[in-house]
């Protein structure tokens, strides 16, 4: 390899990190790495805290999904005190689930992504954003906008604020109920939301044979998929089993306990990146490469549940060979499908007659010394495993990130398009950016992924006040 070529940052995601494209005498493009740059080290500082205090600390990771890392912190700890939550706090909790996922995919969707897609990936830089959508594409932004208030205003009316709302969820359950008030308002801004999600989502499907180059070349490879399912195979967000699907659409694994994912999962590092790479064990690294998140769970999923989002499913699976649909372009469709079936569900919730019951926290102390938390995060399966000491401070804390998870499938996805659309001949900021938007399509979350495991890359520069080089140190 003789020559590289860098993009750094990556724009338009969560977090920090670059792509560097490396090579060959030819010109050609033998090998690209999606490298995250930055390391923030939550599982170190972790330790030493009470137990009782990691749903706040762990849900700082990040701004954008503190809600899932409330709910898989929260469920360690309900090991850790051993109790099993009353229903409305069941209730509750998937709600505001609901909602994080709703804001989450419209916020990577329409403000991140429909940029590149609806504008065209050559366009202008100054143009190809948020502002130059709402210029071109007025109704669509205002969609955008429209569901991601939705998501926040459940997450707000349920838990108080919109983010970090750290205050009630608790080990036990939540603090407090929801009024019928709060219910009852929900409840009609979600049943005028399912029409215009309609028709978006159909808005969608009419644009995918003008983007049929990105289809076929944005991560298009088979992999393995994970995520929770419910017992009969639905889909699932908060609870339920592991289920794993080989490219070819079989169960390779199914109903496995997500508390004992350390007997599935393994998990890696390379020096030059501050990301671990999650693979599953039987085999082995690099080659148990799988992916996570929207696309993944709608491939391992015989059905969604709710009647919208079952039939969209439907004509989902019918992109991909044997109901699996591998291209990472689809990550885009498959978060409108699941935006519809949260919408659904969040209206099945509120309709329930126990969700405005007080009874809402199971209080209890300390009473097992290990705790493991799991749930869908809207970027994938997420995992949170404390260890505590006879007085509750934990002695030992590992997070698999949701992005982590397709580390391996991103280095993949940088290949594939930077061998598709660059030689070191060829360069423009429009190919370029179709690396960065394989990229986003996988709407990684960096800030909450940056968890290495052992020893660590780092590459600490001293530099003078004109910016000379003055010192090294390398690790």
């Amino acid at each position: 390899m003789n020559d590289k070529i860098v993009i750094s940052p990556i724009t338009r995601v969560e977090g920090h990190a670059k792509v560097t494209i490396f090579l060959g005498e030819d010109a050609s493009v033998k090998e690209a790495r999606f490298q995250v740059t930055d390391f923030r080290g939550f599982e170190k500082f972790c330790e030493r805290r009470p137990f009782y205090e990691m749903p706040s600390i762990t849900s700082r990771s990040c701004g954008i999904c503190p809600v899932s890392h409330l709910l898989a912190s929260a469920k360690a700890c309900d090991e850790i005190v051993a109790v099993n939550i009353p229903r409305t706090a069941t209730l509750l909790r998937r709600l505001i689930h609901m909602g994080q996922l709703i804001q989450s995919h419209a916020l990577s969707l329409f403000h991140l992504s429909y940029p590149d897609l609806l504008l065209g990936m050559d366009a202008d830089p100054t143009k190809r954003n948020i502002f130059g959508l709402i210029e071109s594409h007025p109704d669509m932004a205002r969609q955008g906008i429209r569901l991601r208030k939705l998501g926040q205003e459940i997450i707000e009316k349920s838990a108080g604020k919109r983010i970090h709302s750290s205050d009630w969820i608790v080990p036990g359950g939540v603090k407090w109920p929801i009024t019928k008030e709060k219910a009852g308002y929900l409840l009609s801004n979600l049943a005028e939301a399912l029409d215009p999600m309609l028709r978006t989502i159909s808005m969608f499907k009419n644009c995918l044979q003008s983007l049929d180059d990105e289809v076929q070349n944005f991560g298009n490879f088979p992999t393995y998929y994970m995520g929770l399912v419910t017992a009969d195979g639905g889909l699932e967000h908060y609870d339920g089993k592991i289920r794993i699907v080989n490219p070819d659409g079989k169960i390779v694994a199914d109903q496995l306990d997500p508390r004992k994912y350390f007997e599935y999962i393994g998990e890696a590092v390379e020096s030059w990146s501050y990301m671990k790479f999650p693979y599953y064990k039987p085999l082995g690294y690099p080659n148990g490469a799988y992916r996570v998140g929207p696309l993944a769970r709608l491939n391992i999923s015989s059905h969604c549940g709710t009647p919208l989002a079952d039939e969209e499913l439907k004509e989902f699976k019918k992109l991909g060979k044997n109901g699996v649909v591998q291209s990472t372009f689809h990550y885009h469709y498959a978060r409108l499908v699941e935006i519809l079936f949260c919408i659904e569900c969040a209206k099945d919730i509120l309709e329930d007659p126990e969700v405005c019951s007080s009874n809402v926290w199971a209080k209890a102390s300390l009473n097992r010394s290990e705790g493991i938390g799991v749930a869908e995060a809207p970027r994938g399966t997420l995992i949170h495993h404390y260890r505590v000491d006879k007085e509750g401070m934990t002695t030992e804390v590992n997070m698999i990130i949701a992005t982590e998870h397709n580390n391996i499938a991103f280095n993949r996805a940088v290949t594939q398009v930077a061998k598709k659309y660059i030689t070191g001949k060829r360069l423009n900021e429009g190919l370029l950016n179709r690396v960065e938007a394989v990229v986003r399509a996988f709407d990684p979350c960096l800030s909450c992924a940056t968890h290495a495991l052992g020893s660590m890359a780092l590459d600490a520069q001293l530099f003078d006040s004109k910016g000379n080089l003055i010192d090294r140190a390398i690790r």
